[in-house]
């Protein structure tokens, strides 16, 4: 059986036996018949709240936020929706966009044209949030439980702010879009650093598809709540990463209903645990950088038996990647099981440990092979991974050490499907 996983931009084919492999995709569906009109309706007819115009005054300032280049957030027609309802209300000059990174690093010139489009560049002020900059920052006092909230000063000082993003299951958030978009989005390090804590990543309800009751969201939907979201716009995607369906409105009702929408799409039981499971980390965009790629590992994790082998194919055109310090904390201890005490160690120090920490824990219980494009064997080794370039034959092997009865789980598109067990 040919099986084409989501690779980089052109995808990679890997083979197995159809006897010995159960292939997870999402509930496919069709793209809404147009796209823009989705997000017109959402932005004019809420899920809860007045449409966004009726929420603007002549004079006011307005802030936008939108995911960064590593999320395939259809920003080109996400933006130039909500600019149509702006435009006779607010100036131009009164606009900004605000490329909610997190701590990842900022976007380029290009990227940025690819992201947004040149007429937006163009015509609205743009800003890589950096959440290492002081000069970016502002305090906004402590939150949730015991978070101290320093978020993008030019946020912050808009009259109307206004989050846009895309939801999908998240390997510890629970989903991603609405409030995130605000808090690591636009946050300062040491609120990231806090939000993403070892207390909080452990906890066993900071996992896919949880929200309320998972201390991360807790914490990130209560500094959205406090510091104020004035609209609040995200979009349900399929495989093509076309628009299924567009939520707007006041942030908190509008989220929960994108997520029970993408729930339903992207999240799909199995009976019992395997020997095997291949993933990936849903392709380009997604699959820039190894950091990223843990995210395909968790949702494998969700299934693999312990013991077992997880095979992750991810391109990494981006490498670990260079900026930050996830390469050098991840190759800083002799195994996966040391980089976890060193963390529960210095739980609020580390940067970086909230991905370290999945990683390592899914690498203390299994085996790990990554096919990469853009990593050597050596580099790969140094994170405690081993390397295949055959992911069929690493497959085939890892099935036949398990033994004749093995099986092995395909998700094609990695996280973008979330496997969980069920029990009679």
């Amino acid at each position: 059986m040919r099986v084409r996983l989501d690779y980089g931009t052109e995808g990679l084919a890997m083979e197995v036996s159809p006897d010995a492999a159960t292939v997870v995709e999402p509930v496919h569906h069709e793209a809404a018949a147009d796209q823009s009109a989705a997000l017109r309706d959402a932005l004019r007819h809420p899920v809860s709240g007045p449409p966004l115009r009726e929420r603007l005054r002549p004079g006011q300032t307005v802030a936008i936020s939108v995911c960064d280049g590593t999320r395939p957030q259809p920003r080109r027609l996400m933006l130039p929706a909500v600019m149509a309802e702006l435009d006779g209300v607010i100036r131009t000059e009164d606009v900004v966009i605000l490329v909610a990174t997190g701590t990842h690093r900022g976007n380029t010139a290009e990227e940025l044209r690819q992201m947004l489009g040149d007429e937006i560049v163009d015509t609205f002020r743009v800003i890589n949030h950096d959440a290492r900059d002081p000069e970016q920052l502002t305090w906004c006092g402590t939150h949730g439980a015991g978070v101290p909230v320093w978020l993008n000063r030019a946020w912050t000082a808009a009259d109307v702010r206004i989050t846009t993003g895309f939801v999908e299951p998240h390997f510890f958030a629970g989903f991603s879009g609405g409030p995130k978009l605000v808090a690591p989005g636009l946050a300062g390090l040491e609120t990231v650093l806090t939000l993403h804590d070892a207390r909080r990543i452990g906890h066993p309800r900071a996992t896919w598809g949880i929200t309320h009751g998972n201390p991360v969201h807790d914490d990130v939907r209560a500094i959205a709540e406090a510091t104020g979201v004035t609209f609040a716009l995200d979009v349900v995607l399929n495989r093509d990463k076309d628009i299924v369906a567009a939520f707007g409105g006041d942030l908190l009702p509008m989220h929960a209903a994108a997520c029970a929408a993408a729930k339903r799409m992207a999240m799909r039981p199995v009976p019992e645990p395997f020997d095997v499971v291949v993933t990936t980390n849903s392709g380009y965009p997604l699959d820039q950088n190894l950091y990223q790629a843990v995210k395909g590992m968790s949702a494998a994790y969700q299934v693999v038996r312990p013991g077992g082998t997880i095979i992750c194919a991810a391109e990494c055109r981006d490498g670990f990647p260079d900026h930050g310090s996830y390469r050098e904390v991840l190759s800083s201890a002799p195994s996966p099981q040391a980089l976890l005490d060193a963390i529960h160690a210095r739980p609020h120090t580390l940067p970086d440990q909230w991905q370290v920490q999945i990683q390592a824990r899914i690498q203390s219980q299994c085996r790990v092979i990554m096919h990469t494009s853009h990593l050597s064997d050596a580099e790969l080794a140094a994170a405690h991974l081993e390397q295949t370039s055959d992911v069929s034959a690493a497959v085939a092997e890892a099935l036949a050490a398990a033994g004749p009865a093995a099986r092995a789980c395909v998700l094609p598109q990695g996280p973008l499907t979330i496997p969980y067990l069920v029990t009679a």
